[in-house]
């Protein structure tokens, strides 16, 4: 799977995909749409969880 991100404007309920993507991309895809006047960077990128504190035991992860 390719990732191409760009910005474009609406127009009425078509996306416009630019010029330079259109060979590149086929007839099947996934859209994910970020209306910026409301963007919310905590619902798309939840905060990271600190990891450096848990502990892991190999052992007992293969026992379950």
């Amino acid at each position: 799977m390719q990732s191409f991100q760009f910005q474009t404007v609406l127009d009425g309920n078509n996306i416009r995909i630019p010029d330079e993507y259109k060979n590149k991309i086929g007839t099947r895809v996934i859209v994910t749409i970020v209306n910026e006047n409301t963007l919310n960077w905590d619902e798309i990128f939840p905060p990271c969880v600190d990891t450096t504190t848990w502990k892991f035991n190999r052992e007992e992860a293969n026992a379950r």
